[in-house]
C-alpha cells in the first residue's frame, strides 16, 4: 500500500496498543486476536503481511516468521469507534494458532467446563523447529 491511512484516527490504549482480530477472508472464520502497535500496523499496511506486537515478549513479530504460516492481508478495517482492527487475511498453511490448530478459539464452555472442540492439525513442536 503506497499511501498509508491516518493512523492518528485510531484509538490505541494507554500502552500504545490496539486489539486486532484476524478473520479468514473467504470463509469468515475468526482465526485469532492479537495486539498491534503503531509500528506493527504500519508494517502490515506496507508489506501486506500481518505483523503484531507481542506483549509477553515485548517485541514486534511478523505472523509466520518462525512457523511459515503467514497471514496475507486482503483488507484492513476498523470498527465504528476506531478502537479495534479487523484484518481479513488468507491464512497460509492453515495453522493460525501456536497450538497447531486452525484458529485460537478451540475451547468451548459446555457442561460446566472448557472442552476442546478442535484437535491440533499439527504438533506445535513440529511447527516451531
Amino acid at each position: 500500500m503506497e499511501n498509508l491511512p491516518d493512523l492518528d484516527r485510531l484509538k490505541f490504549n494507554q500502552d500504545g496498543l490496539i486489539p486486532a482480530i484476524a478473520q479468514q477472508h473467504d470463509t469468515g472464520d475468526i482465526l485469532m486476536m492479537a495486539w498491534m502497535n503503531r509500528d506493527s500496523l504500519a508494517e502490515t499496511l506496507k508489506s501486506g503481511v500481518a505483523c503484531y506486537w507481542s506483549r509477553s515478549r515485548q517485541k514486534f513479530w511478523k505472523k509466520g516468521e518462525s512457523s511459515g504460516h503467514t497471514q496475507q492481508v486482503k483488507s484492513l478495517r476498523t470498527d465504528c469507534d476506531c478502537d479495534t482492527i479487523l484484518l481479513l487475511v488468507d491464512q497460509v498453511g492453515g495453522i493460525a494458532c501456536h497450538t497447531g490448530r486452525g484458529n485460537c478459539f478451540f475451547l468451548e464452555a459446555a457442561e460446566g467446563e472448557w472442552k476442546e472442540i478442535h484437535a491440533p492439525i499439527k504438533d506445535p513442536k513440529e511447527i516451531y523447529k
